[in-house]
């Protein structure tokens, strides 16, 4: 007897169904092909004892089972609960007759529970459009694949309760959640404040401006001025997310499995800071197995690199073409596949090996043939694609101890976003710009129209700080940025000396 059974597999950020077909007959075997990996094809050890262990058996004929379309490689365990109901119902221990209207997932235990999986996001996704009319999967992932309308969720602990609800009719409580309350749960308390940074306003305001127009930012300083402190508070000044961006960013971590149990869906802007150990692999995704990378789990959030010269130059420079492009490819042998990278850069790094640099009362000072082999390690084309260099500096002690409270994050993040809808306005008949950092040439030369008396500034500057050519655009950009956070319509001169002052990195003393 034959059964079809509906499974899916994850590649990329997308989701593309499995069709098992179990087909029982007489004779003594159990095959399973398709081009499923070793934790499939152990399946049927877990599969064998978990019906034993509720009262059921793997018969003694031959049972093949094929996992459609053939050619495409299965991996992982979530497919034990698809593979087992469809040798239950093919051997006809259990009646299901509306088995095909359902999606199923999941890993079995040897006692018939069920673990979580990984991407039930996209496989509702992908669920959804193609008409089933519910999916079946472990609990602890209802909620997310829940975000989902049009499609009933039934989320399980048990194999059991899944035989029963075929073979008895008995019936499954559906997980059904209210999206837009749940975005909107945990949007205005951010974990971190900038209320909690005592002193360093000229970097709040930095940062603010960088939020503002979706700038990458390098922070230069000694040991403890603040720059991790800093850093990790930047995603609660960021615009919130809007839901389509959440349910990108979610799908995503969905994949790699990452997404918390208890919350569906992800409205907090995700903040990633991988260690200076990290391969290339490892940050821009891919694998024998493909998976997202640090910069596409950092996809609509911030991506902070503590101590940038630390990190393998290699490393560095895989992540030029994803900051152009907004989303990387990775092409192999044997599969293509894109994973989107729309994400903020935030850099840390001390100005020499000690720290010191430019302290008279350092300890410890480093030779300018150290300073200048610590600095070459981050090459001038990835510098180029970061928009603000800023110098963070001690905070004296009488900031330190001050008990005032900072100003707040969501005061901060209301003129960023007042600053954002501008911006959205303006770009709003383009697909791939949405704020300032994103505009190219062309945009520049039409947003950014300069008057005499702030062309003749900007000339003097750059000819007297010697800053480089790719300073022009970027100089640009910023003071676009700051004149939205003042709501001006052209950019003034006050805005372009401003700008001036976050290229530290482009001047002579520093990376010659």
């Amino acid at each position: 007897m034959l059964k079809k059974v509906f499974g899916s597999a994850v590649f990329g950020v997308e989701a593309t169904t499995v069709t098992v077909e179990v087909n029982s007959d007489t004779g003594i075997g159990y095959h399973l092909v398709g081009l499923p990996d070793n934790a499939i094809k152990e399946s049927n050890f877990r599969i064998a004892a978990a019906l034993q262990n509720n009262g059921f058996k793997i018969p003694g004929k031959k049972i093949i089972i094929n996992m459609s379309p053939a050619d495409l490689r299965k991996e992982g365990s979530a497919y034990d609960l698809t593979l087992a109901i469809g040798v239950l119902a093919a051997t006809n221990q259990i009646q299901a007759e509306d088995l095909e209207d359902f999606l199923i997932m999941g890993e079995l235990s040897l006692d018939g529970s069920l673990q979580p999986i990984r991407g039930a996001l996209p496989i509702a996704i992908k669920a959804m459009e193609e008409g089933f009319k519910g999916f079946i999967l472990p609990i602890q992932n209802a909620k997310e694949a829940a975000i989902v309308s049009g499609l009933d969720i039934y989320g399980v602990e048990s194999i059991e309760q899944v035989i029963n609800y075929f073979d008895k009719g008995e019936p499954l409580e559906q997980t059904i959640i209210d999206v837009e309350e749940e975005f909107n749960k945990s949007l205005n308390f951010p974990e971190f404040d900038f209320s909690d940074v005592k002193g360093q306003e000229s970097i709040k305001r930095c940062m603010e401006i960088a939020a503002a127009g979706g700038h990458n930012i390098i922070l230069v300083g000694p040991p403890g001025a603040g720059k991790t402190m800093l850093a990790k508070r930047l995603p609660s000044i960021l615009p919130p997310m809007t839901l389509h961006e959440a349910l990108e960013t979610t799908k995503i971590h969905s994949v790699v499995g990452r997404v918390k149990e208890n919350t569906g869906i992800m409205a907090q802007r995700p903040f990633r800071s991988p260690h200076h150990t990290i391969s290339n692999v490892a940050l821009v995704g891919g694998g024998s197995y493909p998976q997202p990378g640090e910069i596409s789990l950092s996809h609509n959030g911030v991506l902070f690199l503590d101590e940038l010269p630390e990190f393998k130059r290699e490393v560095l420079e895989v992540m030029r073409q994803p900051l152009e492009d907004r989303e990387v490819t990775i092409s192999r042998a044997k599969f293509t596949v894109t994973y989107p990278s729309s994400f903020m850069l935030v850099a840390s790094m001390n100005p020499s090996p000690s720290g010191y640099f430019n302290d008279p009362d350092s300890p410890v000072t480093s030779s300018p043939a150290e300073m200048q082999r610590y600095l070459s390690k981050i090459s001038g084309p990835l510098l180029d694609r970061i928009d603000i260099h800023i110098e963070v500096t001690p905070v004296p002690f009488e900031k330190l101890s001050d008990t005032r409270k900072g100003e707040s994050s969501i005061d901060i993040r209301k003129r960023v976003t007042a600053a954002r809808i501008l911006q959205t306005k303006r770009f709003e008949n383009s697909e791939t710009v949405h704020y300032n950092a994103q505009m190219n040439t062309k945009q520049i030369r039409k947003h950014c129209v300069l008057d005499d008396a702030s062309m003749q500034l900007l000339k003097t500057a750059m000819e007297r700080l010697n800053l480089s050519a790719r300073a022009y655009d970027r100089i640009l950009k910023v003071s676009r940025t700051i004149a939205d956070l003042e709501a001006s319509e052209d950019i003034q001169g006050t805005h372009i000396s401003e700008a001036i002052q976050y290229r530290s990195l482009d001047r002579d003393g520093w990376l010659g």
